[in-house]
């Protein structure tokens, strides 16, 4: 098979779908890749090394999609639109339910869409979001500290506090991947951490862990207000995979909040789980409504490019060998858990969560396995 690796252009996003480390693995597994010139310069990946590990050097992302499968990390930009062709392979982070229009182009150049957020595992776990989420939820937390700094309108207090000063009270919202990579982080430099989590194992789970350094609340609307309006720094660590985040802090708790405090969104991937949430960038990540400064960059691991790219693509390489190997379609027969990635095929929506959200017909995904699909 055909690889392409293009050039991420999202607002500053240096990761790369694939290190040289993984194009070789490829091209000794019998694959041709082509790498857009400068795809992983940023992070230390040079074309030379890209080279040396096999690959094809090409000068614009033009060339890369001619490929009949394109790896990369985030959902495709409206430049690149055009350039997907009907039948080709898809495989990156999607996010579709909180993006209609991204949906409506993919479905009109009937690609095989294949996202790594929904692909599960024998437990139900999301093995290619995973290594994201906690990157994200390492990242949120130092966001949140920066913010909380009065040069960025926060209330001007360290997380850790100080000898004889409080520290900052923090509030985690989901005790998922993010959720417990947040917590850690926020007790390891000392805040007052408190998480909410309707999963009653899950917070037996988390009790067991870090016992009474970490509050733990089962999760209600009252007690999503009643500690939101305590808090100092409150970060939403809400998913439900390929569906959008439920609007668990609304605007009337945000308008109640101390002026001053932070909150930081991990969840405006899925369109945010707090109704002030908007999405921002790296160029210019906050912003202040109702005196409560805002994080929501919605691609967060992005800060720490090259970490991020080395563990996404610890998970993401036999999934891009079996697809490569097989084809899509022998792929997604073999593996239910591959299958379950699928959210747009040939110009129809596979996956249930982002057809209900955006009000298209869903289809199984199994509709799409029984004849041999080509790219044009």
């Amino acid at each position: 098979m055909i690889i392409g690796i293009p050039k991420e252009i999202k607002n500053h996003e240096y990761r790369v779908g694939a290190t040289p480390g993984l194009v070789s693995l490829l091209v000794s597994a019998g694959h041709e890749v082509l790498v857009q010139m400068g795809a992983g310069l940023k992070i230390g990946f040079t074309d030379e090394m890209y080279q040396h590990a096999g690959a094809e050097l090409v000068s614009s992302a033009a060339d890369v999609y001619t490929a009949e499968m394109i790896v990369k990390v985030k959902e495709p930009q409206r430049s690149e639109f055009p350039l997907l062709r009907e039948g080709q392979v898809l495989f990156c982070f999607l996010h579709l339910a909180p993006d209609p229009e991204q949906l409506k182009h993919l479905i009109e150049r009937k690609v095989a869409g294949i996202a790594f957020e929904t692909i599960t595992d024998e437990a139900g776990r999301l093995p290619l979001l995973t290594p994201m989420s906690e990157v994200a939820g390492r990242v949120a937390i130092q966001a949140g500290a920066t913010a909380l700094q009065m040069v960025h309108g926060g209330k001007g207090l360290l997380l850790g506090g100080v000898p004889g000063v409080a520290p900052a009270k923090v509030v985690v919202i989901g005790g998922g991947i993010v959720g417990t990579q947040v917590a850690r982080m926020a007790i390891g430099f000392g805040a007052d951490v408190t998480i909410l989590e309707r999963r009653l194992a899950r917070l037996r789970e988390l009790d067991d862990l870090y016992g009474p350094q970490l509050k733990t609340l089962y999760s209600t609307p009252i007690a999503i207000e009643e500690a939101v309006l305590s808090a100092d720094l409150v970060v939403g660590a809400v998913l439900i995979p390929g569906k959008k985040a439920p609007k668990l802090v609304t605007e009337e708790m945000v308008k109640k909040m101390s002026p001053g405090s932070v909150i930081v969104d991990v969840a405006i991937d899925q369109g945010g789980c707090v109704e002030t949430s908007r999405p921002t960038t790296h160029s210019d990540p906050m912003y202040i409504k109702h005196d409560v400064v805002h994080y929501c960059v919605a691609n967060m691991p992005g800060a720490c490019a090259k970490t991020s790219t080395n563990a996404l693509n610890n998970a993401i390489a036999p999934y891009v060998l079996h697809i490569a190997e097989k084809g899509w379609q022998g792929a997604l027969n073999d593996d239910p858990h591959l299958r379950a990635g699928l959210n747009v095929c040939l110009g129809y929506v596979t996956n249930m969560h982002v057809a209900h959200d955006c009000n298209y017909e869903y289809h199984e995904p199994e509709e799409f396995l029984r004849e041999p699909i080509f790219v044009q």
